[in-house]
């Protein structure tokens, strides 16, 4: 497998590959730097001296081979994970090596789980997909939600963004599953995927202090409708965006993100308010945190970190939820997220 400190990073030099380098580094592993665009993997090598660059292609699968070789896991930021998501997965069966990525897509998610269930499980590896702000937090938080529930009627996820200013990658993504579903919506009901053309409706959704009532768009359908059923018996999973974030997301000349603070983070902030509802009883868990990008790297070098060191509770392709031990690894991000379980709405 190589060295057990090597990760190699597909995308390295996008915006979240950039917050995956640094955090990577900061936990005491070693970056590989993988991408297509040579002169973008240079010139991040020099903002960070000492790492070594891999050129690869998704296109061509012997680059990918070379630039896996002594990697002990493979993290994939590049978006579109329509186009990545299979060629890197199908890589690391080949090398042998765990794969995590960041993929927001539906599609794309559902993609992994169908095609590489059996792969995966055979070969005793561990594919976690989604395992970013979108889909991979949210299933933490619903599966911690649940706690010893096996089974609940309802999971609401409300993302409570104080903006989205989207990267060039979250606009290509988003193109892509458009065209994908020809311009259709899409919600998770009565267990499955449905796709239509009603006019998504807004409502209030009322978060906890400091944000509190919040105008939503329901059926603001992310990852976590792949994530969240695949390991849970949970028939309507429904996901909820401010109105504000969707108009800065939809707006007709988006601005990207930009830094404000030494991280490189930006000033977004977020609270992610997850309810799920067993007949008459319902249990809450609610985090808060900064810029939903750079929260993506800690998700999923924290996966990483415990894939490599054996804290995983199944194998094939699995959500975060079912790979991991949800309240706890939701505790070791206590210096990326404020985590609250409420007490008093545990049924």
């Amino acid at each position: 497998m190589g060295s057990g400190r090597n990760v190699a990073v597909f995308g390295a030099y996008g915006h979240t590959g950039r917050f995956v380098v640094a955090e990577l580094r900061e936990r005491g592993y070693v970056p590989l730097l993988l991408g297509r665009d040579r002169d973008k993997l240079l010139a991040l090598a020099q903002a960070q001296p000492g790492l070594e660059v891999r050129p690869a292609s998704v296109d061509d699968p012997a680059s990918l081979d070379r630039a896996l070789n002594g990697a002990a896991a493979v993290i994939n930021c590049a978006g579109p994970f329509a186009s990545t998501a299979a060629p890197l997965v199908k890589a690391a069966l080949r090398a042998g090596l765990p794969y995590v990525d960041v993929a927001a897509e539906i599609e794309a998610n559902v993609d992994t789980f169908a095609h590489f269930a059996e792969r995966a499980r055979a070969a005793g590896a561990v594919v976690v997909p989604a395992m970013a702000f979108f889909g991979g937090l949210g299933d933490l938080l619903v599966t911690t939600a649940m706690g010893d529930w096996t089974a609940a009627d309802e999971a609401h996820i409300a993302y409570g963004l104080s903006s989205w200013h989207p990267t060039a990658g979250t606009l290509a993504s988003g193109a892509v599953s458009a065209q994908r579903r020809d311009g259709q919506r899409v919600r998770y009901a009565d267990g499955r995927l449905e796709y239509h053309d009603d006019e998504l409706p807004t409502m209030e959704w009322s978060f906890p202090a400091p944000l509190g009532p919040q105008q939503v768009i329901a059926e603001f359908t992310m990852a976590d409708v792949v994530t969240v059923p695949s390991h849970l018996a949970v028939p309507h999973v429904r996901t909820y965006m401010t109105t504000k974030a969707a108009a800065d997301l939809f707006a007709p000349d988006p601005s990207a993100p930009t830094a404000a603070d030494e991280r490189g983070r930006s000033a977004q902030t977020f609270v992610v308010d997850v309810l799920v509802r067993s007949g008459d009883a319902e249990r809450r868990a609610v985090v808060a945190g900064q810029d939903i990008y750079a929260v993506s790297a800690p998700l999923a070098v924290e996966a990483v970190d415990r894939i490599l060191t054996g804290r995983t509770r199944a194998t094939g392709v699995v959500s975060a939820g079912a790979a991991f031990d949800a309240p706890d690894f939701l505790r070791a991000l206590s210096a990326h997220l404020s985590l609250h379980v409420p007490l008093d709405s545990r049924g």
